[in-house]
């Protein structure tokens, strides 16, 4: 099941897939392209539209700044209507619009291979709606996995999110296996190493030899923990008035989440709130 689950997040080569990488912000890192590439209306990157629906709907009906000549706010709200936008009106809705107009009305962008552009436009929207359809597929074959791994619960009862789960348990294969937590760090290039060249003797810093994904995941993890679980965000919140910086923080709590995952698979308990776990396996 352990090799199923890394087969699910990584390719033969051991690389993340792409939709894995895109998993943890909900959202195809083509998208930030689109703007970006959009030479004819070069304005649309500094409307402040909404990131999903109303650019998206935006981008399909109205490519060009051509396509909103002699357009009024209602009209441009119907044509999002149109593109399947629910709550597309109302007060927010027009103001939207008359900011896109306005966009448009002043746009740079230059007036030469209009159907180029609006094809290339179109591929990149096509692109970003299959990459959405696979990461959706992803992502019920990861859950149908974890389904099936005990050791998934014990991660979810802590509070790790599906991804984070399927990082440890795929990059990180049976957590049971591990004898300590830092045998885990060590695995993700998180344990300390001193640079030292002949007579030279550099600073001890983190070894970075190691499985990156993992090592990238368990760092997501740990700030979504800091951000949403109390128990962790309290530890944070205490290690930043002793005088630690936010980044120490974080991977000295990274350093505590492995040796808690690693104990509470060893010994099959779940997490308790609320109670500093003394879990060294």
């Amino acid at each position: 099941m352990f090799d199923r689950t890394r087969k699910a997040v990584c390719d033969d080569r051991g690389q993340p897939h792409p939709t894995i990488n895109d998993m943890p912000a909900r959202r195809p890192s083509v998208y930030r392209s689109i703007p970006s590439r959009h030479v004819v209306f070069r304005q649309l990157a500094e409307c402040p539209l909404d990131p999903q629906p109303r650019a998206l709907a935006s981008l399909r009906a109205f490519p060009l700044p051509v396509d909103l000549k002699d357009l009024t706010a209602d009209e441009v709200i119907e044509q999002w209507r149109k593109q399947g936008m629910k709550r597309c009106g109302g007060p927010t809705g027009k103001a939207k619009a008359v900011e896109l107009l306005r966009a448009a009305a002043q746009s740079i962008g230059h007036r030469r291979a209009w159907d180029e552009a609006r094809r290339d436009l179109q591929w990149l929207l096509g692109m970003y709606e299959q990459t959405l359809a696979r990461m959706e597929e992803s992502g019920h074959a990861i859950e149908a996995l974890l389904r099936e791994l005990p050791q998934a619960k014990l991660l979810q009862s802590m509070g790790l999110g599906m991804i984070a789960q399927a990082a440890l348990l795929g990059f990180g294969g049976d957590l049971s296996r591990y004898q300590h937590g830092r045998q885990l760090l060590r695995r993700a290039g998180l344990n300390l190493a001193e640079c030292t060249s002949g007579t030279f003797k550099g600073k001890i810093k983190i070894s970075k030899r190691g499985d990156r994904a993992l090592r990238k995941h368990l760092y997501l993890a740990m700030l979504q923990l800091v951000r949403h679980h109390a128990d962790f965000r309290r530890w944070h919140e205490r290690n930043l008035q002793k005088g630690m910086s936010k980044q120490k923080s974080i991977f000295k709590l990274m350093g505590k989440l492995a040796r808690m995952v690693v104990g509470m698979v060893r010994k099959g308990e779940m997490y308790r709130p609320g109670e500093q776990s003394q879990m060294a396996a």
